[in-house]
């Protein structure tokens, strides 16, 4: 579906990487609502500068 609507989407990790990243548990996948928080991550994953 993702691809259908060119959603971008990133896979990677596992269950327990992702259920303790963002404080919740058993959690196979999350969505990130807000667009420039969305682009930034992704700017990081794909190899960005990170700032801090």
């Amino acid at each position: 579906m993702c691809y259908e609507y060119k959603i971008p989407i990133i896979i990677d990790g596992n269950i327990e990487e992702l259920s303790k990243a963002i404080g919740k548990e058993n959690k196979a996948t999350f969505a990130i609502k807000d667009i420039n928080l969305a682009k930034e991550i992704k700017r990081i994953y794909d190899g960005g500068e990170v700032i801090g």
